[in-house]
């Protein structure tokens, strides 16, 4: 019969929530366990730490009388506080004992540097009080056994697989690290915790505007709506405007995630980034994975009309424009002000809405939640629709603009470019497929003829005969061999959609690729380069081109397996191994940064992107609801010919839609 002995300590200061740790231990036939409440670390203290260990010296355990002394007092500001349990047992020679310990803390509360504060997701389950924390420690102490064993049935199926290199199979559960090391915060709801401080309690009279705005996508109807430009009303997200509909149930209702791009790229939910990282959530944590998605979505509908100073161009522009993928959920206060990253204007990034799209489609194919599917459609439609103002000579393919209008943002591209548009090909393909499933026939039959006429002049402008240029312009690095040029060919292939090109085409790119990004640079043991000339050179056009990103890398090779080019595909993932996790690396374990050079400079340690490794999983393993769906060529099965509306499609759905409702965006759903 085991029970629990435990300690607990509790600290408090003036500028953040309080913070309860807990430590226990179980007591067994043969384990005895004694607990010390409090003692401190100076010689002032009623009971130092040179007491405590003296008394284990001397007794090898703590008074039991302690059990009747109750918690320990909450630190005051400035004091420390300490707590200790010991556990013993006499073993037998060549015997053997197990004396099971836990930690906990509990910190209900996060706060925001502009002052929110929320409840955390686990507060649901514990409550908020200081006993948290007991009753966490008491709960993993009984159930730790469980978690072992569930996670053996998880991992057990990939570590037992002998086709798969030892090296793959740690690199893969390691990468996971960064889910929780890498900055997340998990609430319990939208609605902040009644102590929060609101930092915006005026608006400028004249900043709301009303406008009436039509759209004809949905099946030929039109649907009038209301748009409001400037600042909406209220200062938070209340709990009824913060879903998109009624369509989520409890048992869908995870909360609200925030993780970080990495420890010195501080914005939460980066999505350029999480492009990549998003694979480990699909794979482990789909419906946390969904309710990011609709974040964005509710987003793309929103606009926040505040000025930004944006720093390499040294313009102005508006904070978040209605269409726009936002780059991040913010930093200082996160869902209400987004877009914290302000070196370029984010709205003019060219991957951001096709990535989004792709995503959507991918989540969607992967859950078959038809729900999620008609209560973001209207933000995939609008995200397709604001990417037009990008295709400058009306050939339905978008342009880049001469600056770094990506997730590469300092590597400049000019015309169209190969890793944007083939984003853009596979945006306009994923959009076609969603709107087959969601009944939007008349918008499809537009995403089919973009596509048709978009995909010929990329392949014109663009294929050399081996591989994709860098972009259709004239500069020095415009014909450079791109690691990443199939990131959009990578999400079909995921998806289950078609493939962008036929096989000859992509094999060709992929070896290629291997041959010089990866195999040229340090004989492939350090991932693919970003940017090579043909020459095999390294594009050392900026930073960023000459650098090996781990995340990209382990995207190349999902893309690789995906294409059936398994030999290849490990040793390029091998090499972040090598360089980056192996005794002969660098020594990043459990830091994996963004990147690095040849000479093994490292840029941004504990970065969101390696999360990527996990899309080589994908593709080794695809869930069955993709894999069972019919090998048909969606595409084709799109009608030429207008569409007769049905009530079901469009209106309904449009009707369905709801975003955010906060006194910084307004919404024109």
């Amino acid at each position: 019969m085991e029970s629990l002995a435990y300690s607990c300590i509790t600290s408090k200061t003036k500028e953040n929530p309080p913070v309860t740790f807990a430590v226990a231990a179980c007591e067994t036939q043969n384990v005895s366990v004694t607990v010390l409440p409090c003692f401190g670390l100076t010689e002032g203290s009623c009971v130092t730490a040179k007491d405590m260990w003296g008394k284990m010296v001397q007794d090898g355990h703590f008074d039991r009388e302690n059990f009747s002394k109750g918690p320990s007092i909450p630190s005051s500001p400035g004091e420390t506080h300490c707590a200790a349990v010991s556990a013993s047992a006499w073993v037998e020679p060549h015997g053997k004992c197990t004396m099971a310990f836990a930690v906990t803390w509990s910190s209900p509360q996060v706060k925001f540097m502009k002052g929110k504060s929320y409840y955390r997701r686990y507060t649901r389950f514990y409550g908020t009080s200081e006993r948290a924390a007991v009753d966490l420690v008491h709960h993993s102490l009984t159930n730790y056994r469980l978690w072992e064993e569930e996670i053996e049935k998880w991992q057990s199926p990939i570590l037992n697989d002998d086709k798969l290199p030892e090296w793959y199979k740690f690199t893969l559960f390691n990468e996971l690290y960064f889910l929780v090391a890498g900055g997340t915060v998990w609430i319990d709801s939208g609605v902040p915790s009644s102590d929060s401080v609101s930092t915006r309690t005026t608006r400028p009279s004249n900043e709301v505007k009303v406008t009436k705005v039509k759209s004809n996508y949905k099946n030929g109807v039109q649907v009038e709506q209301t748009a409001y430009n400037g600042y909406g009303e209220g200062n938070h997200l209340s709990s009824n405007s913060d879903k998109f509909s009624g369509s989520i149930t409890d048992s869908d209702d995870v909360g609200r995630f925030l993780y970080l791009e990495g420890v010195e790229y501080i914005m939460w939910c980066t999505y350029d980034v999480h492009f990549y990282a998003s694979f480990a959530l699909l794979a482990l944590f789909p419906k946390i994975e969904l309710s990011i998605q609709r974040e964005f979505a509710k987003a793309v509908l929103c606009e926040d009309g505040r000025k930004v100073k944006f720093l390499a161009e040294g313009n102005w522009g508006t904070r978040k424009p209605r269409g726009a993928i936002p780059h991040d959920l913010g930093m200082h206060d996160p869902w209400h002000e987004m877009n914290a990253y302000n070196i370029h204007d984010t709205s003019k990034w060219k991957d951001l809405n096709p990535k989004f799209v792709l995503q959507v489609y991918r989540d969607f194919a992967a859950t078959g939640d038809f729900a999620f599917a008609t209560d973001v459609w209207p933000s995939v439609c609008a995200a397709i629709e604001y990417m037009d103002q990008f295709d400058r000579d009306n050939d339905c393919l978008i342009e880049n603009d001469g600056f770094p209008d990506q997730t590469y943002d300092t590597w400049t591209v000019h015309g169209i470019s190969a890793y944007c548009g083939g984003l853009w090909l596979a945006a306009l393909q994923a959009a076609a497929a969603m709107a087959m499933h969601v009944g939007d026939y008349a918008f499809a039959e537009k995403c089919k003829g973009k596509l048709i006429k978009a995909k010929a002049v990329y392949e014109e402008k663009l294929w050399n005969g081996s591989y994709f240029n860098y972009d259709s312009g004239s500069s020095s690095n415009s014909k450079s061999i791109q690691a990443d040029q199939l990131a959009g060919q990578w999400y079909m292939a995921s998806s289950g959609l078609p493939d962008l090109f036929d096989g000859v085409k992509i094999k060709s790119t992929l070896q290629k690729i291997y041959d010089f990004n990866v195999m040229k640079v340090r004989g492939g043991r350090m991932g693919a380069v970003n940017g090579m000339h043909p020459n095999g050179k390294v594009d050392e056009t900026c930073m960023q081109s000459r650098e090996i990103w781990t995340g990209i890398t382990y995207g190349v090779a999902a893309t690789m397996l995906h294409a059936g080019m398994e030999e290849q595909a490990f040793t390029t993932a091998e090499g972040i191994f090598i360089a980056g996790w192996s005794e002969d690396g660098y020594g990043y374990s459990f830091q994996t940064p963004e990147g690095w050079t040849m000479d093994g400079h490292f840029r941004s340690l504990i970065y969101m992107r390696p999360l990527s490794i996990w899309g080589m999983q994908w593709a080794l393993s695809m869930p069955k609801t993709i894999l069972d769906a019919p090998k048909v060529n969606i595409m084709d099965r799109i009608q030429v010919t207008p569409h007769t509306p049905q009530e079901t499609g469009g209106r309904k759905i449009a009707e369905k839609a709801k975003c955010l409702n906060s006194k910084i965006f307004s919404c024109s759903c």
